[in-house]
């Protein structure tokens, strides 16, 4: 039986993005595409039912350039598209979750606000293997659907990294891989094995206000390009032009000394560390 491959996405089920990975996904295994009905960019892993996502599902068709794909949209954040995904419209296990292709690159500490990540790590808590693929672009607008960004590396880079994982097992505590393809990238693009940076790369500033209180002000963000902490990062990888893939965890434990930790705070560990 052909593997069960869930295709969902932070942007919305009318997204190319998640259209252009269903071509290469579709070539490896049955499809399941279901994402949300609508727009859901920085919605982390949320599971909130409140302003209208009452988890309505709804068929609809997914294309790109010349291929149609049968799906469902649902009302809901992308978290729980996925949660629906599983328990209500899979007929068997699903053997890998694909989030994207993501409209903006999801590097550094912005990972844990990513919809595209919170999808994949809703996955990755049932023990499904996930791939989280973001494609950077060159404007600000992630909430919108620009003609201009090319996923044709995205989706080649995502079809073989999916195989790889269907073919085998993820080593433990790989429990997302979380694909980055910067802007120009090609088939014979560099793709480096990264860590996540802790940079801030979504600088933020607030919109000036005419009164502290009272009054209303939105927050802009913009990518810090060129930046990172490290030459092992993604944020790096992505300023050089190269392809990233991150292993991510969801165990979001500090790797530290417990001995050492229980020791400044005084207090005692359940077992002493060897």
């Amino acid at each position: 039986m052909k593997p069960l491959i869930l295709l969902t996405n932070d942007d919305g089920i009318h997204s190319p993005g998640l259209a252009a990975a269903a071509g290469p996904l579709a070539a490896l295994g049955e499809l399941l595409i279901v994402a949300p009905q609508e727009q859901q960019t920085s919605m982390g892993r949320s599971r909130t039912q409140q302003c209208g996502g009452d988890g309505t599902i709804t068929k609809t068709t997914v294309s790109y350039k010349d291929k149609s794909w049968e799906g469902y949209s649902v009302k809901a954040s992308p978290a729980l598209a996925v949660v629906h995904a599983v328990y209500e419209l899979a007929n068997r296990p699903i053997s890998l979750v694909v989030s994207g292709i993501n409209y903006g690159e999801n590097v550094g500490s912005c990972v844990t606000v990513s919809g595209t990540i919170g999808a994949a790590l809703e996955a990755a808590e049932k023990g499904i293997p996930a791939l989280a693929v973001s494609q950077e672009i060159n404007s600000l607008d992630y909430h919108q659907y620009g003609a201009d960004v090319d996923f044709t590396a995205a989706a080649h880079f995502t079809g073989q990294i999916a195989e790889k994982i269907i073919a085998g097992t993820l080593p433990f505590d790989a429990d997302v891989l979380k694909l980055e393809v910067p802007c120009g990238a090609t088939e014979n693009t560099r793709v480096v094995a990264t860590k996540q940076d802790r940079l801030m790369y979504y600088t933020q500033k607030i919109e000036e206000r005419t009164e502290l209180t009272g009054t209303p002000a939105k927050v802009f963000y913009a990518p810090s390009k060129g930046k990172s902490t490290a030459k092992n990062t993604d944020t790096y990888a992505l300023a050089q032009g190269w392809v990233s893939i991150t292993p991510l965890s969801i165990d979001l434990t500090s790797r530290i000394s417990f001995n050492k930790f229980a020791e400044i705070l005084g207090v005692e560990l359940p077992e002493k560390e060897s």
